[in-house]
């Protein structure tokens, strides 16, 4: 096994959204919104969508940081290319949808790939619609 940097640092996009700046009440209602992006788009493949919430919950040890009400990753794939097989490394893609007391966080890494980020920049944005 080798270690290889692909990338000199993994920086995390987020989008802090307040309940007064959304009409979206719940992180389901979000993960549908984005889901519906997602199969609208030819480029883009919806995997699956994981409640890290309830499987943190349900560790015996699991820990949930305070004001955290829920949190899922909705898991999907640009794809356009597999240029080397580090690049894998990297694939799917997922955004962290996390409910708080206060509103809604949403996360991604960054993308080795320009317009996979300027999108889920764009769909986080789309929250915020008050």
């Amino acid at each position: 096994m080798k270690q290889v940097i692909i990338q000199q640092q993994c920086p995390v996009n987020v989008e802090e959204i307040a309940f007064s700046e959304t009409t979206y009440e719940s992180v389901d209602e979000i993960i549908n919104m984005l889901k519906a992006k997602i199969e609208a788009d030819p480029h883009i493949t919806y995997i699956s969508t994981f409640d890290h919430y309830d499987h943190t919950a349900c560790l015996p040890h699991g820990k949930i940081a305070n004001g955290i009400t829920a949190a899922k990753n909705l898991l999907f794939c640009f794809g356009p290319m597999i240029p080397n097989p580090y690049m894998m490394a990297l694939k799917p893609r997922s955004m962290g949808i996390t409910q708080t007391t206060d509103g809604f966080v949403i996360a991604f890494a960054e993308a080795p790939l320009p317009i996979a980020n300027s999108t889920m920049s764009a769909w986080a944005q789309s929250i915020k619609n008050l």
